[in-house]
């Protein structure tokens, strides 16, 4: 009885809501209608934003390794551990800023009873990859 008010009178999920599939990005400009798709749940908001922190980190830790394996293409014997080690460390840095991020964003759109678009997890996702990217780079080099 004490949330069943507060559910009743703000939380906008539809009486029908199931989670849209994985991507589900959408054209946010209407063109013939809108066709929109909002995550209401939890759990929808931490996978969706775990699953594109994994894709855009593991993308960017994939073209730093295919770099190193082109400058380093004469140590063929030694230069096939870096794809490897860079996706490992890649999917961890991922697992763990996409955790972090998503259960933040669960936590506050549930407790607000606010929807979210599926474009925030991405842009979320991305986000996570530039600022590992930035971070990547020693602060003296600026100076």
């Amino acid at each position: 009885m004490s949330n069943d008010f507060l559910r009743t009178v703000v939380d906008q999920t539809p009486l029908a809501y199931s989670a849209p599939p994985f991507p589900s990005l959408y054209w946010p400009f209407p063109v013939s209608g809108t066709q929109t798709a909002y995550l209401f749940d939890t759990y929808s908001i931490f996978k969706f934003t775990l699953l594109w922190t994994l894709i855009c980190v593991v993308g960017v830790h994939l073209v730093a390794a295919s770099y190193a394996c082109a400058v380093q293409w004469r140590n063929w014997k030694v230069i096939w551990v870096v794809p490897v080690v860079y996706l490992i460390i890649g999917g961890v840095e991922a697992v763990i800023a996409g955790s972090v991020v998503g259960g933040l964003l669960g936590g506050v759109y549930t407790a607000g009873f606010f929807r979210m678009s599926t474009w925030i997890p991405f842009s979320w996702g991305v986000i996570n990859a530039m600022v590992l990217i930035l971070s990547s780079f020693a602060i003296q080099g600026g100076l």
